[in-house]
């Protein structure tokens, strides 16, 4: 694809997935015409993802203060034919102009809230992100040995963290799709993780459901430089 069509180019790194299996049925009123769930086993999932953008340029240009950021998003796990890929349900960042872009070039679903992040490397990896919603605060972390190794090909790991599409819906209603580049990320060995979330809280009473529930799967991702081409419809 060339590299006139980059919309993006940034590094995505220290990648937190916490992934639940859930019933698909939750997921009917957030799949774009013509995609399905990407199921596991017969199962379909969520995944609640905390991670840093580093060094970010949008159609080549560094915006002051937009450069380096933390993000946190809900996404879920779909296809099209044979394009995996995921869908969006909130993505949170700590500036307007950021939630701007996004929701202007590709009708995703940012909002810009009070967030902080922490990464500490040296033996270990020690991860910790921050948010204020509503008067609360929540907070996820995690902590890994700084060894990170490359998952078998067809492993749980790599069924969540690689996918080349992403997937929306334009103000037309229509599917809009934009690749995503990147190496396959190595994981960090995971010692342990915590996350306080409230999901009914932060993303609705639909999701109330992921309270207290076990996780299917946690991976942490060294992640990379990653280049997230324009959209267009399916």
């Amino acid at each position: 694809m060339s590299e006139t069509n980059i919309f993006l180019k940034a590094r995505w790194h220290d990648l937190l997935l916490i992934t639940y299996d859930i019933d698909p049925e939750l997921l009917n009123e957030h799949l774009p015409p013509g995609l399905e769930p990407d199921t596991r086993e017969g199962r379909a999932f969520i995944s609640l993802v905390a991670f840093d953008f580093l060094n970010t340029r949008v159609k080549g240009l560094k915006f002051p203060f937009h450069v380096n950021f933390p993000e946190i998003n809900l996404r879920i796990y779909v296809k099209n034919n044979d394009r995996r890929g995921v869908v969006f349900i909130k993505e949170f960042v700590p500036r307007s102009v950021i939630q701007l872009i996004a929701n202007m070039f590709y009708n995703e679903h940012y909002k810009s809230i009070t967030m902080s992040s922490e990464v500490i490397k040296n033996g270990k990896v020690i991860l910790n992100h921050k948010i204020k919603l509503g008067g609360n605060f929540f907070q996820i972390s995690a902590e890994a040995d700084n060894t990170p190794y490359l998952p078998e090909e067809n492993s749980v790991e790599n069924f969540f963290k690689e996918h080349e599409w992403g997937f929306g819906v334009n103000r037309d209603g229509k599917t809009l799709m934009y690749r995503v580049e990147h190496p396959v990320w190595k994981v960090y060995p995971l010692i342990k993780y915590s996350t306080d979330f409230d999901f009914g809280v932060i993303y609705g009473k639909k999701w109330e459901v992921l309270n207290g529930k076990q996780p299917y799967n946690v991976t942490f991702a060294r992640g990379s430089e990653v280049k997230v081409f324009e959209g267009k419809e399916l």
